[in-house]
């Protein structure tokens, strides 16, 4: 035990985020302190509010698009109309999430792909990074998203 937590503590400490995607309990308490109050707890969603996360097929429509896709919303906030599950939000208004650290962002996004979109995509704190030094509209964004999910 205690060799997992030197371990777990050199990759914190390396900045890699890595420790907090290996522990999807982390990552989900993340997410609900970040991300939950508009998406609710598991990533349901809040009907005509904020959409659902936990859209299997939406993320694999994503293909490879799929972390550079929540890297750049996660960082940039999306606004605009979308439809997602069915549902059409107009007027979305979703700001880019400032509090969390790279690692973190990085750590509640794979916990995003990987639970709630079923994928085994992992986001890493320099996808974060690159995401922040990006510009991306909105526009760009919806245009990214799949047609159909």
């Amino acid at each position: 035990m205690l060799k997992l937590l030197a371990a777990a503590a050199g990759l914190i400490l390396s900045g890699s985020g890595a420790a907090f995607a290996a522990d999807p309990a982390q990552a989900e308490a993340l997410f609900s302190e970040n991300c939950a109050a508009c998406h609710n707890e598991g990533g349901i969603g809040t009907p005509g509010f904020a959409p659902p996360l936990n859209r299997p097929g939406f993320w694999a429509g994503l293909g490879d698009q799929a972390t550079t896709y929540i890297s750049a919303v996660t960082t940039h906030g999306l606004n605009g109309t979308i439809t997602a599950a069915g549902e059409k939000y107009i007027g979305l208004a979703m700001p880019g999430i400032e509090g969390p650290s790279d690692e973190e962002m990085a750590a509640i996004n794979s916990w995003v792909l990987g639970t709630l979109g079923e994928t085994d995509k992992v986001v890493t704190a320099e996808d974060i990074a690159a995401a922040k030094a990006q510009k991306i509209s909105a526009a760009d964004l919806r245009a990214m998203r799949p047609k159909t999910e």
